[in-house]
């Protein structure tokens, strides 16, 4: 039986279209997935995010045992820092990507993708081993995304806390009235914005009052649609489909989170070894050329010279019509000698060909960014 988020009672009242994803009954969309989109990139908006998995590390190891489990440098952070980075196999296959938290000396936090839970703390708990104590602490938390050029300023109006000043990938301890939260300057869209927790039995009174304080700036509830187009036009991937256990982080354009002269880390061999001698393949941003989307698993093929579908290069991975740039845009993985921007491809949509050209990603940027 699917979960349910501690806000589910609202999202029903509000009309929101309810699926099932990564186990939770979660909102797709409210108002509809284009206005959505465009209200996070125009104004602000509230997304649910309370599926996502929170596994807890402690004890006077807990750095070091963080750092060697993913490829980034979690030694490296200081008390109220963030950190983007996957999670590695020994071969160099990608376990998850997530975010972690220093809170302390002796304090990490790691927020796992939702599908994903059950798997990663198994993970972190056999390859940790005595090193710290782990716990999941996902139904310990709600978690809602404040996202969009007027975040800050709606929520600075509801907090006597200073967050104007907070940099990107840190966080800080605030109260909305008398509820305390975590808020992280984090997000998954490419606007600015925060990522606020809080006790499960708080988030309704939270989302009140963002939803309340926010209606001078426009805000809207978003759904999980809006989220995925969102980070598709910013390039960022999306487990199980961009990236998952037989891609690594140098394929799929994420090199800059592998520091290969820090500590060791599960992977680092078989990572040290592949950026030697180079990949086979890459994760390319597509733009669709002629009319049709391209989809997930799509197949995506080098023309013959009359343009047909030629052979199978590739596949899809995300795929969908932008709603900023008004046009179909893709990403997907293809030989090295496929990946130059200005490489002309087709896309295989239930047996048209449409055509593609490999771009330059991301496809869009915020403005001052």
């Amino acid at each position: 039986m699917a979960k349910t988020t501690p806000l589910i009672d609202i999202h029903r009242e509000a009309g929101a279209r309810i699926v099932e994803f990564a186990g939770f009954m979660m909102p797709v969309q409210y108002s509809g997935l284009v206005d959505e989109h465009r209200t996070i990139r125009t104004s602000v908006g509230l997304f649910d995010v309370s599926h996502m998995g929170q596994i807890e590390l402690t004890g006077a190891g807990a750095i070091q045992a963080g750092d060697r489990l993913v490829t980034n440098r979690v030694d490296k952070l200081h008390d109220g820092q963030v950190l983007y980075t996957p999670i590695c196999y020994p071969d160099g296959g990608i376990v998850d990507d997530c975010l972690v938290y220093r809170i302390a000396a002796d304090h990490a936090l790691f927020v796992v993708n939702a599908s994903n839970v059950d798997k990663d703390h198994r993970w972190i708990a056999e390859q940790t081993g005595d090193r710290c104590k782990v716990v999941n602490r996902s139904d310990d938390y709600a978690l809602l995304a404040l996202q969009g050029p007027r975040a800050c300023d709606l929520l600075a109006s509801i907090t006597d806390d200073e967050v104007r000043s907070a940099p990107p990938f840190t966080f800080r301890r605030i109260r909305v009235g008398d509820i305390d939260c975590i808020a992280s300057r984090t997000g998954y869209t490419g606007e600015d914005g925060f990522e606020i927790s809080c006790a499960p039995a708080q988030a309704a009174r939270l989302w009140a009052a963002l939803m309340e304080a926010g209606a001078a700036h426009g805000i809207k509830p978003c759904g999980l649609g809006a989220r995925d187009t969102l980070r598709l036009e910013v390039r960022l991937c999306l487990y199980g489909n961009d990236i998952d256990a037989t891609t690594t982080p140098f394929e799929a354009g994420l090199g800059w989170t592998v520091k290969l002269k820090g500590e060791d880390f599960i992977g680092k061999e078989a990572l040290r070894t592949q950026k030697k001698q180079g990949v086979a393949r890459k994760l390319v941003c597509l733009e669709m050329r002629s009319r049709g989307i391209a989809r997930h698993d799509h197949p995506i093929c080098q023309p013959d010279a009359d343009g047909s579908l030629g052979h199978q290069v590739g596949k899809v991975t995300s795929g969908t019509m932008s709603p900023t740039l008004n046009k179909a845009i893709a990403m997907g993985y293809v030989p090295l000698d496929l990946a130059e921007p200005s490489t002309p491809l087709v896309v295989d949509v239930r047996g048209k060909a449409v055509a593609a050209e490999v771009v330059a990603g991301p496809f869009y940027r915020r403005p001052g960014a």
